[in-house]
């Protein structure tokens, strides 16, 4: 099965604007897997769904999370679909650990915004090598709700505080907004101010960034194409192991044999693939 390597300028894009597309990243023979995986999700949600409006074909903004724990499709994906190379050299890292995969759909005609966030203040970790891979499984544009980035911004210290997503996070995403951070800045009310950048993708496309990266999406404006992806988070030499308070509790502390400030070189929970 075809796995391909970073090039030279795209860890270099990586590196310097905390994230690169990255084109043909994945064979295409997952594709057609992942969507028909996709569709079943959307009808047999997990409890940890977060559903704006189900089963509607317009206005409907789903994600579900850590489907590899229950899932043959999803584990055959991270483990075999050379993720976790491209994960590990934009990151520069030796190894790359896996978090949790995070499958994304916008249905046509969704208003909902995915508002401007940095991943690393939602995740029980610390470090800079902390990646994600969001695959397009459909075609993508910015209109269509393409994520968008401020360029550079992995580049800072800063956390900003995690807020729920879509209409269903006061259930699911009780634990937000409580950690440790600011406010995210209003970007999309002074976008000038900010060095926005995005793109348009096909099936098979992928955007490498980095957990310290500024990104959103708009809704999803299209009157004919839903936005499918799925996203899956990786963990490089310099992440340990970090449940501070207000992070995620989906994985459970108790489970989890690393210690605090420690490498989370626990491969029943975070295997490691690369």
């Amino acid at each position: 099965m075809y796995q391909r390597d970073l090039t030279p300028a795209e860890i270099e894009s990586y590196q310097q604007d905390g994230v690169v597309l990255v084109k043909n990243a994945v064979d295409p023979s997952w594709i057609g897997t992942l969507i028909e995986f996709a569709d079943k999700q959307l009808n047999s949600p997990s409890t940890l769904s977060n559903d704006g409006n189900p089963g509607k074909e317009t206005g409907r903004m789903f994600t579900d999370r850590y489907l590899w724990r229950n899932s043959d499709v999803i584990y055959d994906y991270i483990s075999q679909s050379g993720c976790a190379r491209l994960a590990a050299q934009a990151m520069q890292s030796q190894s790359a650990r896996f978090y949790f995969d995070h499958l994304l759909v916008k249905k046509r005609d969704t208003s909902t915004p995915t508002p401007w966030h940095q991943d690393v203040p939602y995740w029980p970790f610390r470090g800079k090598q902390i990646a994600s891979i969001w695959l397009a499984l459909t075609p993508v544009t910015v209109e269509g709700s393409g994520l968008e980035f401020v360029r550079g911004s992995h580049k800072t210290e800063q956390f900003y505080l995690p807020e729920a997503f879509g209409s269903s996070g006061a259930k699911v995403n009780s634990w937000t907004g409580t950690g440790e951070g600011i406010p995210c800045p209003d970007i999309e009310s002074d976008r000038s101010s900010f060095d926005i950048v995005g793109n348009d993708l096909e099936p098979g496309d992928a955007l490498l960034f980095s957990a310290w990266t500024l990104h959103g999406a708009p809704g999803n404006s299209s009157s004919t194409q839903d936005r499918y992806a799925i996203s899956t988070r990786w963990l490089g030499d310099d992440a340990i192991w970090d449940p501070r308070p207000g992070t995620d509790p989906s994985v459970n502390p108790a489970e989890v044999r690393a210690k605090a400030g420690e490498s989370p070189s626990d491969n029943a929970i975070f295997p490691r693939f690369y």
